[in-house]
């Protein structure tokens, strides 16, 4: 198992030679819960046209969110039709039961909502021994400061700023703050993670995220998706709203 403590010295020790979350270019991790089902291969081929970093797949059992979406069969076709490597994002109970069907693609992340298992760091290093990188996922009511412990150790922390199970909510303003908390967190323990932010990514909160210190943005119903189709003038617009 990785030590906490070795691995917050080696990121101190590399910190000064990152790049700043102003000097990080804005990725876009579409949302493919969002897409129409019927024309999923072509929504893929247009996203990797319009140079998409992530393919954000959200996977929903009914427990921890009342709601079922995609599963590991999903996720291997996915990888099998396009090179962009995916974002999962597992809004499960019992994480460490079914991880292993999701964290052997290649460049992968796998995001957990720590509150749902028992030894959170055990299965990050878990996620890394199988070939994916390890991400946390904060929804709502959990503050920055309750994952503090696990920030050095992973490469993404994903913000929710809906609650989380369905596509279409309205933001939830005192979250804008949890982005702004989880960075600073972020540089005093000079770890360098990602913080990702998942929920109402529209036109008019694009800027504020990005503000706050968010520099991947999970684009869905608000934004890049229109009946579940991506055009690339809507891929240049987001862009372009991020800086």
């Amino acid at each position: 198992m990785i030590d906490p403590m070795e691995l917050r010295v080696m990121n101190q020790a590399e910190f000064a030679q990152m790049p700043t979350t102003s000097q990080r270019k804005v990725q876009i991790s579409p949302s493919l819960m969002c897409a129409d089902p019927f024309a999923l291969g072509a929504v893929v081929d247009a996203l990797e046209a319009g140079g998409i970093e992530w393919l954000h797949i959200d996977v929903m059992d009914g427990h921890y969110v009342p709601n079922f979406t995609l599963g590991p069969d999903f996720c291997r076709a996915l990888a099998a039709h396009s090179r962009i490597p995916l974002d999962i994002h597992l809004m499960i109970e019992e994480p460490e039961r079914h991880v292993h069907l999701f964290a052997n693609f290649a460049g992968a992340r796998v995001t957990f909502h720590p509150e749902t298992v028992r030894q959170p760091v055990r299965l990050i290093d878990c996620i890394r021994e199988m070939g994916a990188k390890p991400g946390v996922a904060l929804d709502p009511s959990m503050s920055a400061a309750s994952c503090q412990h696990l920030l050095p150790l992973v490469d993404q922390v994903v913000v929710m700023t809906v609650n989380p199970g369905y596509a279409g909510q309205k933001l939830l303003p005192f979250c804008l703050e949890k982005i702004t908390d989880c960075r600073k967190l972020l540089e005093a323990c000079g770890g360098n993670a990602d913080i990702e932010v998942d929920g109402n990514v529209s036109w008019e909160n694009i800027p504020k995220m990005v503000d706050a210190g968010a520099n991947i943005l999970v684009a869905g119903t608000s934004s890049l998706f229109v009946q579940g189709r991506v055009a690339p003038e809507d891929i240049a617009r987001f862009r372009q709203l991020a800086g």
